[in-house]
């Protein structure tokens, strides 16, 4: 496997600000060598009333932020936020069974659209690169008890929208895709990749 770290040139270590398994994992799919930190950052402070793309930005520059406070010497950290729209409306995390059962009823036979927002801070100098991309996700129709069964295995609970396109189950949920994959998974390997290039770039 490629080792990135080497190929871009990293002038300092990779910081992954997230306890999320599906980003860790995404990482280390791309050769990529990184700790983790789980930064707190208060979601709900940040307004759904913003345009989506500007709220995922917002809430991965936070995190990043947040992250790079939380290791010793210098960094490169990277936050990340999802979200789920549809009808114009953002649609975050269920707050409980009920409520993941309604998401996706709401989300049955319809194209939602998924936005990520990617956030790399350099600890050392406070620069930062904000981007964002987002797919757009066409569900067939979900019957009752597909969804039911879904909910009760506790997978949809921590994941926007109430699915997990990577799930076993929640995978076959989806008819179409028409986008970046890992968009929907939670972070957009393509313009992290060319992130990182541009951001090292920019500090030689």
């Amino acid at each position: 496997m490629i080792n990135l770290n080497e190929l871009l040139a990293l002038p300092a270590p990779l910081v992954l600000a997230s306890a999320s398994p599906r980003r860790k994992a995404l990482l280390h799919h791309i050769g990529l060598t990184f700790t983790t930190v789980r930064p707190d950052v208060d979601e709900d402070a940040v307004s759904i009333t913003l345009t989506p793309d500007t709220y995922v930005e917002e809430l991965a520059r936070r995190k990043a932020h947040k992250g790079a406070t939380m290791v010793d010497g210098d960094a490169i950290v990277i936050g990340s936020d999802t979200t789920v729209v549809l009808d114009g409306s953002i649609v975050n995390k269920p707050i409980d069974e009920t409520d993941a059962v309604a998401m996706l009823q709401r989300l049955s036979g319809r194209t939602h659209t998924v936005h990520t927002g990617l956030a790399l801070v350099r600890k050392d100098s406070g620069r930062q690169l904000i981007a964002s991309r987002s797919t757009d996700v066409t569900f067939r129709e979900l019957q009752q008890d597909e969804i039911e069964a879904y909910v009760r295995t506790g997978s949809p609970m921590d994941k926007a929208g109430a699915y997990g396109i990577q799930d076993d189950f929640g995978a076959v949920f989806v008819h179409h895709v028409h986008g970046c994959y890992y968009t929907i998974v939670g972070l957009p390997l393509e313009l992290l990749y060319t992130s990182l290039r541009t951001f090292v770039g920019a500090s030689t």
